[in-house]
Parts: structure tokens; sequence; C-alpha cells
């Protein structure tokens, strides 16, 4: 196990958050060395039973354990120190590990499995049975896959050393299978099979035996436990035979269980590592986007400064073809932004003064000065990250009844271990008038091989990781386990006009003035606007700009949502919304409703302005379809899915954008609250996904069965959806829909695959006819299977992910310089 740094007060490797009650702390950390659901469960009575602890809640797929607790009492540095005893390892949750130390652990582990394998290779021909007929070598079958796998593993390395490897194995093998079938080996084989069972139970797995024995210790009983358990009965069935020299009996074979038992334990360690690994890091390479300094403009000088030293509220200069460093707004400067590799937007956006910048951008041929908005934890990117490891935090309902299953199972594969070797006892003295002990050791020790409880552990948690992994490269995030188990059974998608389906960038295309100049019009509505984060309210205010209109102080402000804006300025009321906002306070717009209903049948979205009682004018604004609506619409119909348009605006505006994109069904006019309203009663008839990116949507997407934020959208909009759709493109809802449907079918298939092998497979092992043996090598194709199948059934990405271990996924090059030594 990697030591774990010392837990110091001063240097806390834990955050805090706010707690359920007032007299009540609450902390979260990172733990290392998870392997299945068995571990959160250890982890949760291990903390769970200290005095002071009310609630400790832990993730696998996350990695992270919340543990609420009452300060006068517990310590987090003593509660977080228990798990280092029990040999998880410690580190801070605000912190993403880098690629580095997560390569470090892959090969550190990697190494750990070749020498379980070769200390196998080194069993399996000493015990080989050439009078069971081609059955005999059943157990070479395993050995020759795990050797395979060696031989991938040090191809990373280094080729010549992978065949020089593998060879001296294969030699090594056959050497012992000549030795065996020869008769040279009849006396020592008992002795050299249990010398190699001593050096990988306390050399090679030790990590293990001192995991099992910190569990016991506080009364525990957790998968380390349980292999350990059966590691020393098979150990403890060699010694018998050691000692009773009896003709016939399997000694040197009890010996090689534990040796096979233990070596694929951490063979499904190492590989549970390399899948968790690996698909945190599909959206954690955002993370290499940021410059790891920016130049900051202060007191008129120009000084580079790692970002850390960068505020909120700095002037940071971002020269031609450089990276963005920061969130922020420009200033000054105009140029066309990459935002591809941060947002998946394909073209460049031109950025301007009052413009935002993402930070990980490229800059295009323009120099930009960007006022900082954001830094640390409040960046983009680091947002993303989050919304990376919560989408690992995610257990959906199947994954709870796992849960429950497995905080009996140990202590019930123990109970059947033991009853399965007593009954053999008593049954044979009593019928035969002599204890079978063979049979009774065959029994109880192919329970606890066969009920290896890490296939069903790992089964629901896998799938998931993989799907949010799979989510992850195509720019989607799954935050909540809604996402995996609900958006498969949506029949009915309701999506936001402005924002979603249109680039949410209108632009004031016709300008009508019944009263005073254009300019004061324009500045008039700018100024009610400036304050709303609407984007028609922008395209107000840049339309002033534009045209150089000065808008006026205001000096109070009122937002009526979904209806327009009261503002006072110096020498009136000024109201801009909608015209029926404007009649609803007594203004006559009767003269302008013939404009205003020709305005609406174009598809414009019409904002009336007036002061004082009288209709000053009208403002006609244009927003267009996004380019791939149309095609993402005709997906989900291709589904059978039904579409639903739900808006404020206007209901002529509203069916011309529907019509464009097809779309089966149109609710106009709505108010914010009146969306929540809307999708609710859709849902008495169908299962609804909502899709928005404003504030007005986010009570319709915590409404909805399953809420769909767009990554550009606002953060309340964000926080209250399910899927984030990182990459602004609305082709991505049919294609995070099939990743959610594959990987829940995944995970019904996971579940069944452990189940079928447990539950079939122990009243086999108890009945004493099974050979540990082939206990043994049916809880490896059990354990293999769940992996290979959480993968897609693609071998590829199985053997990809094996060989990438030490260097940066993606590329060819090692990630550690110790890699290739």
């Amino acid at each position: 196990m990697a030591s774990a740094p010392a837990l110091d007060a001063n240097l806390p490797l834990w955050s805090e958050e706010p707690a359920s009650r007032p007299d009540r702390a609450r902390i979260r950390a990172r733990i290392g060395g998870l392997h299945c659901s068995l571990c959160t469960g250890t982890i949760e009575k291990a903390l769970g039973s200290q005095p002071g602890v009310d609630k400790v809640a832990v993730s696998l797929t996350h990695e992270q354990a919340l543990v609420e607790y009452d300060p006068a009492i517990a310590r987090p540095a003593a509660l977080l120190g228990i798990l280092r005893d029990i040999g998880y390892t410690i580190s801070d949750p605000r912190k993403v590990r880098p690629f580095e130390e997560e390569e470090r652990d892959l090969v550190r582990e990697s190494r750990r499995f070749v020498i379980a394998v070769a200390l196998s290779v080194a069993s399996i021909p000493i015990i080989a049975d050439p009078s069971l007929g081609w059955i005999g070598y059943l157990p070479a079958l395993v050995c020759l896959s795990l050797g395979a796998m060696v031989f991938l593993v040090l191809k990373k390395t280094s080729a010549l050393a992978a065949v020089a490897s593998t060879g001296g194995l294969t030699v090594l093998a056959l050497g012992l299978l000549y030795l065996n079938l020869h008769g040279y080996l009849a006396t020592s084989a008992p002795w050299l099979v249990a010398a190699l069972a001593v050096a990988l139970v306390f050399g090679v797995g030790r990590h293990i035996l001192h995991m099992a024995i910190q569990a016991l210790r506080r009364g525990i009983l957790n998968q380390h436990a349980l292999l350990e358990i059966g590691a020393f009965a098979g150990m403890a069935g060699g010694v018998i035979g050691l000692v009773l020299n009896r003709p016939g009996y399997p000694t040197a074979p009890f010996f090689a269980v534990t040796v096979m038992v233990v070596t694929y334990h951490i063979f499904s360690e190492w590989l549970s590592l390399i899948v968790k690994t690996r698909s945190s890091q599909a959206v954690k390479r955002l993370l290499d986007l940021q410059p790891e300094t920016a130049r900051v403009v202060r007191d008129g000088q120009e000084q580079d400064l790692p970002l850390e030293a960068v505020a909120v509220g700095d002037l940071v200069r971002i020269r031609p073809g450089e990276r963005v460093p920061v969130d922020g707004t420009v200033v000054s400067g105009r140029s066309a932004v990459d935002q591809a590799l941060v947002t998946g937007e394909p073209i460049p956006v031109e950025r301007t003064e009052g413009d935002v910048v993402i930070g990980g951008s490229i800059n295009g041929t323009g120099s930009l000065l960007v006022r900082v908005t954001a830094v640390g934890a409040g960046s983009f990117l680091q947002k993303v990250i989050r919304e990376v490891e919560d989408a690992r935090a995610l257990k959906p309902g199947l994954l709870h009844l796992v849960d429950r299953v497995l905080q009996v199972y140990t202590p019930a594969v123990l109970a059947v271990a033991a009853l399965a070797f007593a009954g053999w006892l008593a049954g044979s003295w009593l019928l035969d008038g002599a204890p079978d002990i063979e049979r009774a050791v065959f029994a109880g020790l192919s329970v606890l091989v066969m009920g290896y409880p890490c296939a069903v552990g790992i089964s629901a948690p896998l799938s998931i990781v993989r799907g949010a992994g799979e989510a992850a490269e195509h720019g989607i995030l799954m935050r909540t386990g809604e996402a995996f188990q609900g958006y498969r059974l949506v029949d009915t998608v309701v999506l936001d006009k402005t924002g979603t389906l249109t680039e949410g960038r209108p632009v004031v295309r016709e300008i009508e003035v019944y009263s005073g100049t254009e300019a004061a019009l324009v500045a008039l509505a700018a100024a009610a606007e400036a304050s709303s984060e609407h984007p028609l309210a922008q395209a107000v205010v840049k339309a002033a700009f534009a045209r150089g209109a000065v808008p006026p102080e205001v000096t109070a402000f009122e937002a009526i949502p979904g209806k327009g804006v009261r503002a006072r300025i110096a020498d009136g009321e000024v109201l801009v919304g909608s015209p029926a906002f404007l009649a609803g306070h007594g203004i006559d717009i009767a003269s302008a409703a013939a404009r205003i209903r020709a305005l609406e049948e174009a598809g414009r979205t019409v904002i009336a302005v007036g002061r004082d009682g009288r209709a000053l004018g009208l403002l006609a604004l244009d927003d267009r379809l996004r380019a791939d609506a149309a095609q993402a619409v005709a997906a989900l119909h291709k589904e059978g899915l039904r579409t639903v348009l739900l808006t404020g605006d206007n209901e002529r505006a509203a069916r011309r954008i529907a019509a464009e994109a097809s779309i089966d069904e149109v609710h106009a006019g709505v108010l914010p609250d009146g969306k929540a309203e809307t999708v609710r009663r859709l849902q008495a008839t169908a299962k609804v996904a909502m899709v928005g990116d404003g504030i007005n949507d986010a009570p319709a997407l915590m409404q909805a069965d399953v809420g769909i934020a767009m990554g550009g959208g606002t953060d309340i909009a964000i926080e209250a959806a399910d899927i984030i759709i990182l990459s602004n493109r609305l082709v991505a809802l049919p294609l995070a829909r099939g990743i959610s449907r594959r990987s829940y079918a995944k995970m019904l298939q996971n579940v069944w695959l452990a189940f079928a092998f447990n539950g079939l497979g122990i009243p086999v092992a108890a009945t004493g006819l099974v050979n540990p043996i082939w206990a043994m090598v049916a809880m490896a194709v059990s354990v293999t299977a769940i992996f290979l199948n959480s993968l897609g059934g693609r071998p590829g990405l199985f053997l990809g992910a094996i060989m990438s271990v030490g260097s940066r996924p993606g590329t060819t090059e090692p990630a550690l310089d110790g890699v290739r030594r």
C-alpha cells in the first residue's frame, strides 16, 4: 500500500461543509484503495461505531466519504486516522490528483500483479494431474490468461523485457511440469507450493492481510477478511495434509488454491483501479488546458504570476495565439476565441468588450485585456472537474439494493462454509464411523472461494464508472443516479426556446418609434434591461451601445418574471416587456396591434417600451435556431420520443421555431412558475425530461423526471440538472440517452452475472463435490466476465486500458520517468 501523508491538523486532508444541525460538523475526504461496495461498508462501520459520529456516507465510484459528527466529542484527524490504520489512504478532496500520481499507483499495482502471476505460474504445473485427463490441465488456462496479461503489461515498458519475462515464465512452467510428470516432485511438491503460498500471503499480498486484520479487530466482515479466511483455510488444508501424510490427500492443491485466490484478488484490484482511473481522466484532461501562469497587469506593469496568485478583479493580458488562463470579461480588445476543446463549439467565437471568455480557450489573432471573474474552485474548468467527480458518485436504486445484499453477504458465506465443513465432518462420522476430513475441507474451502464477494461488489459500480467516462468523452456530465436510471425511461422531451433550441444570441432587427427618437427609445429600453440576465435583455443593451445611445441612470428596478421590467429614472417610470405587460399597466397599444401581429407572424419577439402611461415604441428581436436543432429533434423522434417546446415567448414566434425544428407540441407564453406546472401536467401521462439553460428554467428542471442543462447556461440551471450538456450541442441529447440505456443495461447484466455465479456456485460448492481448484476457476471466470462486460463487450478497450498503464492517456509517452526503467 502507498503510504499516506500524516494527518496534520495544520494541513488538513479534508474539506469542511455545512452540517444538518448547528451543533454538528461535517467533513469530506478522498479515500484511496476502495475496491468494491464492501469497502464502503467497511468504512461506514469503522467510523460509524466511533463516539460522536452521527452519519457516514461513502461513495465507491466517487472515492469520497462524508462524515457528520459532534465536534465536542470526535476529531477529524482521529477519525480519518482509523481509515489509515485499516489500510486506506487519505487525500484532500479539493485537489485533483495529478496524472503522474495516478499512473504511479497503477504501475505499482501492475508490478504487484506481475509478481503474483509468477508465483501462480510456478504453482500450476506442480499440481497438474494427468490422471484427470484434460480437466487436470484446466487451471493452466487461468495461468496462461494471466501470463498473457503479464506480456501486455511489460510490453509498454519494453518489448524485450516483455518477451524475456514471458519466455522465462514459460520455461519455468514447462520445466516444473516436466519434473512433475516424471515424478521428481512427488515428495517436494507440497512444500514448494506451501512456500509459494506463504510468500504471496505474507509478502506480495501483505496489504490484504493487514486490511483483513484491521477489519476483524473492529468486528467488520468484509472482502479482505473473507479472502484471508479462504487463503488460510487453504493453507490449513495443506498443513493437515503435511501432518497426516495420507496417500492421495490433495496437499499441494490446497496450497495452490491459496496462491491463485490471492493472485486473482490482486488482479481484480488492479483492473478496478484501471477502470476508475481511466474513466475520471477522460475529462480531467481538461486541466491540462489551463496554463499555470497568467500575465497580470498591475500598476501599469505586466508580470507573469502563478494562477494561485491571481485574484478576482485583476486585469490579465492575453496575447495572440495564447491559451486563456482565467475566466473573465473582456475589458478591451477584439479577437476570435477557439473554445472547441472546452465547450465543444467547433467554430471560433468573436469576443470583444463586455464578452465572457473561458479559461482553457485559445486566443486568435487579436490581443485581449480581461478582467478576472473567477479563479480556483469557481473557474469553469474546476467546476467541470467537480461535476466529473460528482458524476462518479452516482448511486441508482439498483445499487442501493446491491449494497443491502452485501451487508449480509459475507457473514452468510462464512456461515455456509462453516456449516458445509461441520456437516461433512458430522455426516461422514455418523455414516461411516470416521470423519472425512478431506471432503469437509473441500466443501468449506470451495464455498469460501466460490463466494468471493468482489464479483458482486464491482458489478454495478463498474458499469456506472464506465458510463460516466463514456459520457464525459462526449462532453456530457451525468450528475445524478437519474441520469442513468431515469433518462432511458423518458418518453417526452421538453425544450426551452431561447438559448436552448436557439443560439441564445438574439439581435434587435427592427425598431418602431411612436414618440421621441430611435436612440432615446433604445437608451430607455437598455436602462431598464441592464440588470437582467435574459438573452433578450442583453440584446437590447448591445443594440443601445451599437447605436451610441447612453442609457440613463436607473434609481429603482423591479423585474416581473416572464413579463417585463419596471424601472424608475430621473424623469419618470419606464416599462419594458411584452405588449400584454404594458397593456396590463394601462398603456394603450391598440394602435400598434396590427404591426405587433405582423412582426410575431414573421417570427419576431416583440418588446414594447412605455413611459408615464404612454407607448414609446417597439423593438423586434430575432434569434436563430441552433444548427443542430433539427437533427437532434429528428434523432429523438426516431427513438419514439415526443418533443415539446416550452417558452415564455409569444405563440407565433414559438410556432415558427417549432416548425423549423419539427417539434410536436408548443406551449407558449408560459411564465417561469408556469413552466414547472406545465411539466407537472405532462408527467401525469409521461416520463418527462426538461432541457433548459436559464434561471427561469430551474424550477422546471427540478420538477422533471430528468433535468438537462446546456453547459453555457446559468449556474442555477446547471445546479438544478441531472445531466449537463457541456458541449452546448443538442445532438448530445439522443447520445446521452443511448449512454443511459447502455449503462443501465450493463448494470443489470453485471448484477445478474454476479448473483448467477455466486448464487449457483455456493450451493454446489457446499456439496463437497467441487474441488477448490475448480471453484477458483469459476470465481476467476465470473470476475473477468464482469470486467469485460463493463467495457461494453469491446476487448480492445480492455487490452488498451492495460497497455496504457504508465502513459498519459491518449499519448504514447510515459507519464513517469521511472516507467521505462
